[in-house]
Parts: C-alpha cells; structure tokens; sequence
C-alpha cells in the first residue's frame, strides 16, 4: 500500500533534523503498535540508522547493534562494546563530526534488558547534545511505559525531548481517499465498515487493500479466516500492557463494548469496585474515554465510558465476547451474530464519525454530545460555534427516513435554554450524508 497521509508529521521531521545540524534534538514518537510508526520513520528518514530493540542479553544487542551501525554509516567500529551505555556514547561522540539520524525502535523495551541506559543516556545527552549534532528518534508502542519515560517527572528522561509526536489513527478523510482510489464504487455502508473494522490503523488498513477487501462480507471475510491477524490482536497487543491483572481489565473493556458505559453497570456486573482499573485505562493506557453532556457542570457525576480505539472495541465486542467459539473455529458463528447486531452496533460508529467529520471542519468551539438524567432526552450532536453563535443540533440515523426533526426540537426543549441569543440548526444526519 502507497504511504498516505502523515504530511504534518513529515513535515516535523524533517524540520527537527535539518535543526539537528547544529546541535543534537531528541524526539519522542508513540503510538499503538499498528498505527504505522515505523513507517512514518522511514518515510521521513531514508539515510538513518535504525535500531530495533528485541528482548536479548545487553552484550548481544550491542553486538548486533554495530554490525547495522557499521554498515549504515559506512564506518569501523573499533573497541568491544557490552553496553550500551558506551556505544551510544561513542555515537555522541561521532555525531560531533558526522551527523547522522539515529532511531531507536521499542525503545521501551530497554527497561526490561538494563533499565539503568536510561539514566545513562541522560547523563551522556546532558554532556554531549549542544556540541554533537545528532537526530535521535525514540519510537515506541507500549503507551504507558514511555509515558513514564518521559513524562514522569522522577524519571531521567524526562524533560529531555525537543519534540514529540502522538501518532493516531488515520481521519476519515483519508479512509475515504484509500476507498477512492482502491475501490471506487464502493458505498457508504463499506465505508462504514470500513471504519469500524480498522478504526483506521495503517497496518489493518494495509491488510483489508492488499485482500481487497472492501466490502462489508469480504472484511468479515479476511477478519474470521485462518491465520488472521485480527483475532489474537486485541489480546497480543494488551496483554503485556496490562500484566497480570489483563482479565480484570478485559472484563471491563468487554463490558464497555457491550454497552455497559457507566462505572454503576460495570461494577454491578463485576461485583467489585473498579475505580483504579477505570483510572488507569483512561489515564495510564489511554483505552478509554469519560464522556459527559455537553455542557455539563465540572465535577458532574453524569459520565459514561468508551473505548477510544474502534477496533478493540469491535474486538472486545465480538471476538472476545464469543472467544469460545473463535478457539473452535466456529467462525460461522461469529459471523452471523455480526451480520444480526452490526446495523445496531454500528449505530454509535456513525455517530462518532459525524463528530469526526464536524471536527475535521474546523467551525466549532465545543462538539459532544447530550442527555440528562436516566438517559432521558439524547441528542447525539450538539455543535457550538461561540463566535457567531450558532448552535447546530443533530440526529444520526442509519435509516435517512426514520429521523425525525420534530421529536429532536422537543427532546432539545431543555437544551435550548443555554442558546437565547444563537441561532439553532436542526439537522438529520444517516448513512446518506457520509
């Protein structure tokens, strides 16, 4: 698949390395394992040593870190190096007179081989960075470890980054550019599935082009097959995050999936208090996200809960919900249970890709969306635009036909209070305005 998108982020790259020549600058990239870190890195850097960390002794990953160095760089490395507290040493060093870009993938892995190199680094990046001139890229995929890393103010990282990139999922501008040109008749129910199943991560949207699968069936198709990637993802790429509490994690992520958005549901299913591991989700892991009505009053006890990322929800919602099945390779069975839920399920995705698409628009102030007590009164848009005081209040339908602008102005009654002196649009959106 051709590399689409990321032209901001290029942009920063390559800005920071040309800075580089005078002076040495750290940057920080992470992201998701599949979002397309890695190839980010190589789109912007083709000259570059590049370093991958595997979980090896220390000794043997210098060793294999110089044969890569020395041929990258076209140099010879004399001397042995166990550590690598040395060899980057020795890399500040040369940068002094051959600047270079230097990343490092994983980087997080670190703290399980030796997790003193990073006070080592700090302390040789504090000696060396204003007289060497290297570009040194930090990329990782465990969120919350170089979370730590770098923003926890007891650990010797922190503060060291000149720069920073939060890599996220590709817009659905851009997922409808891939559909255009790979599939153009596709409609917009493909798109939607589209979405859902690959939330728009690169390596899952690579996987559906190269299957060309871009219809509905032929997703489920490519997801329930032997040897799919999609199966065993959820639980391969969480499982390490999580350590050994990941089935009380998954317990809750499964529930949220399910609709079970409140911390009074999930406990009342769990039987236990679960404020920490909701803490933790939304803070450490960034999996999750509170929502609360627009407008709602700071400290608001009116929240629910969602999974950020659209495919562990889809993950959590029906493979580890029917993993049972999956280990059998009943995939029948999953799929037929898709096939009856998905208009239902997909239902809050249409929603949230409207909020995506107002948000890409850029006219709004505040965009979220609305109920009151006991769920009484949903609104699924709520968009404001302070400076001309607009307010644009919307339904989302699948079914163009069974929006219903009258019962939105009633259910809006309350609502409409806040605006006084905004004009208010009422609008339908479904399947139809995608």
């Amino acid at each position: 698949m051709k590399f689409y998108n990321r032209e901001k982020e290029l942009e920063n790259l390559k800005d920071i390395q040309k800075s580089s020549l005078s002076s040495s600058k750290m940057t920080v990239i992470v992201g998701r394992r599949r979002i397309g870190k890695t190839k980010l890195i190589k789109e912007a850097y083709k000259n570059k040593v590049y370093l991958f960390v595997s979980k090896k002794n220390e000794a043997l990953l210098c060793a294999e870190f110089i044969d890569i160095i020395e041929n990258t760089l076209a140099i010879k490395v004399f001397g042995q190096f166990t550590s690598f507290k040395n060899l980057f040493e020795y890399l500040m060093n040369l940068s002094m007179t051959k600047p270079f870009t230097f990343v490092i993938d994983e980087f997080q892995e670190f703290l399980q081989i030796n997790s003193s190199i990073y006070s080592d680094m700090q302390n040789i990046w504090d000696e060396y960075k204003d007289k060497s001139k290297m570009n040194l890229v930090l990329s990782g995929s465990i969120y919350s470890l170089m979370k730590k890393i770098f923003e926890d103010k007891k650990e010797p990282l922190f503060g060291r980054a000149n720069n920073k990139i939060h890599l996220k999922s590709f817009t659905i501008n851009t997922l409808k550019e891939i559909l255009e040109e790979n599939y153009p008749k596709y409609k917009n129910k493909d798109l939607l599935s589209f979405y859902i199943f690959t939330g728009g991560v690169a390596k899952y949207v690579e996987i559906f082009v190269e299957k060309q699968a871009f219809t509905f069936e032929k997703q489920l198709e490519v997801i329930f097959s032997d040897f799919s990637l999609f199966l065993e993802e959820g639980k391969n790429l969480l499982v390490e995050e999580f350590g050994k509490e990941y089935t009380t994690y998954f317990s809750i992520l499964s529930l949220i999936a399910s609709s079970k958005t409140s911390r009074s549901q999930i406990e009342s299913v769990l039987e236990k208090n679960i404020g920490g591991y909701l803490d933790k989700l939304e803070n450490d892991y960034t999996l999750i996200k509170k929502i609360k009505p627009i407008f709602s009053k700071e400290g608001s006890r009116v929240v629910k809960y969602e999974i950020i990322d659209n495919y562990f929800n889809f993950w959590f919602r029906f493979i580890y919900k029917y993993k049972s099945a999956i280990e059998i390779e009943n995939y029948e069975f999953v799929k037929d249970i898709i096939r009856r839920d998905f208009s239902m399920y997909s239902g809050k995705f249409l929603e949230k890709y409207f909020i995506e698409k107002l948000q890409l628009e850029k006219n709004y102030s505040q965009l979220g969306t609305y109920w009151e007590k006991s769920n009484q009164n949903e609104i699924d848009i709520v968009a404001l635009n302070e400076l001309e005081k607009k307010v644009l209040i919307a339904e989302v339908k699948l079914n163009a036909k069974k929006i219903d602008i009258d019962l939105l102005e009633e259910k809006s009654k309350k609502l409409e209070k806040n605006f006084k002196k905004y004009k208010i649009q009422y609008i339908g959106y479904s399947l139809e305005d995608m």
